[in-house]
C-alpha cells in the first residue's frame, strides 16, 4: 500500500472512535483491518495501521485541546466528524510523526475533498494552518 492509501484507511478507522465505546475499539480496528477491500497484502502495513491508530487515539485529548486553541468560533463538540477527524490524523502527524507540516496539510486537504463537503477543504486547511504551520 501507498503512504497515502496507509493514511487513508486509518481515517476511516479513526472516524469511528466517537460511535464506539473506549473497550470496543481494538476490536473494532482488527474488524475494520479484515474488511478491507482489497485486503491488505503485508502484514507490516497491517501492523503499522493498528499501531498508529492506537497511538493517535491515546493522544485524542491533547491533539483535540490543540485544536480547540487555535480554532476561532470552533470546538471539536461542533465540528463535522470527516473535518474534525482529518485534522486530527493531521495533526498527530505533525506533532507525534514529524511529518512536515505542509504534507500533512495538503494530504488532510486532499482526503477532505474526497470524503467532506464543498467547503470541508478550506475548513480543514484553514484550521491546521493555525495548528500546526
Amino acid at each position: 500500500m501507498t503512504r497515502r492509501q496507509i493514511r487513508e484507511e486509518i481515517f476511516k478507522i479513526i472516524f469511528q472512535i466517537d460511535f464506539y465505546a473506549g473497550e470496543d475499539l481494538p476490536g473494532q480496528i482488527s474488524l475494520f483491518l479484515q474488511e478491507i477491500e482489497p485486503p491488505i497484502q503485508d502484514g507490516a502495513d497491517a501492523a503499522y495501521i493498528e499501531d498508529k491508530c492506537k497511538d493517535l487515539i491515546a493522544h485524542i485529548p491533547e491533539i483535540d485541546q490543540a485544536i480547540n486553541d487555535c480554532a476561532e468560533g470552533w470546538t471539536t463538540r461542533r465540528m463535522a466528524k470527516v473535518d474534525l477527524t482529518l485534522i486530527r490524523l493531521a495533526v498527530y502527524e505533525a506533532k507525534y510523526e514529524k511529518l512536515p507540516a505542509g504534507v500533512a496539510i495538503n494530504e488532510a486537504v486532499e482526503l477532505a475533498k474526497k470524503y467532506g463537503e464543498e467547503n470541508s477543504p478550506a475548513f480543514v486547511n484553514g484550521v491546521l494552518a493555525r495548528a500546526i504551520a
